[in-house]
């Protein structure tokens, strides 16, 4: 049916950069909105920051400064760029989409990606 594919993770030092994605493929007619989610070692999944499917925004607050959501509708991805990592963002980084698989179907259906490992070093 539908897959989400992250990318882009790695292992960086305090203070550069990493730009994720999520790559969207399947049985996909239309895609809504879209999100980024990490979990850190021992603690509970939270939600990073979310993109409608006209561009609109959100993110939590205390990350906004530094993480930058976007999407390319024309290719079903979404990105994070996320600035002057730190260690605390160490942890899994993964994507969510609620999906509209037909023309013919309005039902619409949520899927995760299987994540991507960021690891900061100090």
């Amino acid at each position: 049916q539908v897959q989400l594919v992250e990318s882009g993770g790695g292992l960086v030092q305090a203070g550069g950069s990493l730009r994720l994605s999520c790559a969207a493929s399947g049985s996909i007619f239309s895609i809504d909105a879209m999100g980024w989610f990490r979990q850190a070692p021992g603690k509970q999944r939270e939600l990073v920051a979310r993109i409608s499917s006209g561009g609109n925004t959100v993110y939590a607050d205390s990350l906004k400064d530094r993480f930058t959501i976007s999407r390319d509708n024309a290719k079903n991805t979404m990105y994070l760029q996320i600035n002057s990592l730190k260690p605390e963002d160490t942890g899994v980084y993964y994507c969510d989409a609620t999906v509209q698989l037909s023309s013919n179907l309005p039902t619409k259906y949520h899927y995760w990606g299987q994540g991507t490992q960021v690891t900061v070093s100090s």
